[in-house]
């Protein structure tokens, strides 16, 4: 269990998060189209994994922007931004905006991901959210860099992820 904070009021984690050098554990997250994505759909390809509790607010919406604006120049590698936001809120908010180079996942249906992941909120306002995460996994689904963001408010650290592929 981490514990974080939201507004400097402390939440805590389900767990902690994936071990750098672990396998990322397979995933069905509902992309928009409310098809079912998994590990396998994104085989090959490098993955950085920004994951929030809503795009409806200002930082996640800043970290959608600044991945987006990153992935364009990044080679065989996907950006995900996942959150509990149903699909229909992340296609809004990425059409709005015209941002193309980076793919939605919702875990609006169980939670699941969150929690095998470690990073589900399970107190304070926001619990049942996700709380503020990078994972950037190899081709092969190799953990490479985590963070799990101290502040809920405060944006990631783009770069350390980034460097990390």
């Amino acid at each position: 269990m981490a514990s974080i904070t939201l507004g400097g009021n402390p939440v805590h984690t389900s767990g902690e998060l994936p071990a750098v050098g672990s396998q990322l554990a397979d995933f069905k997250l509902v992309q928009n189209d409310l098809s079912v994505a998994s590990l396998s759909t994104f085989a090959g390809k490098k993955l950085v994994l920004n994951i929030f509790p809503s795009v409806d607010t200002g930082t996640c919406a800043a970290s959608v922007r600044k991945f987006n604006e990153s992935a364009s120049g990044l080679e065989n590698t996907t950006v995900l931004c996942i959150s509990r936001d149903l699909p229909f809120a992340q296609k809004r908010f990425c059409g709005a905006e015209g941002l193309e180079n980076v793919v939605n996942l919702s875990d609006f249906q169980t939670g699941a991901f969150g929690k095998a992941n470690g990073l589900e909120i399970v107190d304070g306002p926001l619990a049942g959210l996700h709380s503020r995460v990078i994972i950037v996994v190899d081709a092969n689904g190799k953990v490479l860099h985590t963070e799990q963001v101290a502040e809920i408010a405060n944006e990631p650290n783009y770069e350390a992820a980034l460097a990390a592929l």
